[in-house]
């Protein structure tokens, strides 16, 4: 996998605004907001996208939703939705595996 833009703000590299931070995942604000509160959370393992998790990474997305949930209760959310895109062609634009943390509004269903 390349050396993506969240790769390096997850080694401490490239500076983010972190709300959370463990040895498995970091959380920080999105640069480019679509909503009023939007993190993302990562995986410190370089993984490019949910498709290409493996089994023996069922633990890990297991905690990342956990930190999902830590985040928007921490960022006071009653309400929020969870968005992870898997390709290109489904929105993704950084290769390494993200959850979106959207809340502060509400939305519309279906998203897209």
């Amino acid at each position: 996998m390349s050396d993506t833009l969240f790769a390096r703000i997850a080694r401490g590299d490239v500076p983010a605004e972190i709300v959370y931070e463990d040895d498995q995942a970091v959380a920080f604000r999105d640069i480019a907001p679509q909503a009023p509160t939007h993190l993302l959370v990562i995986p410190r393992k370089p993984i490019a996208r949910l498709s290409e998790a493996g089994d023996e990474d069922s633990e890990l997305l297991g905690h990342l939703l956990g930190v999902a949930r830590r985040v928007a209760k921490q960022e006071g959310l009653a309400d929020w939705r969870l968005v992870v895109n898997d390709g290109a062609g489904a929105g993704q634009t950084v290769f390494h595996l993200h959850i979106h943390v959207l809340g502060g509004r509400a939305f519309d269903w279906p998203p897209g």
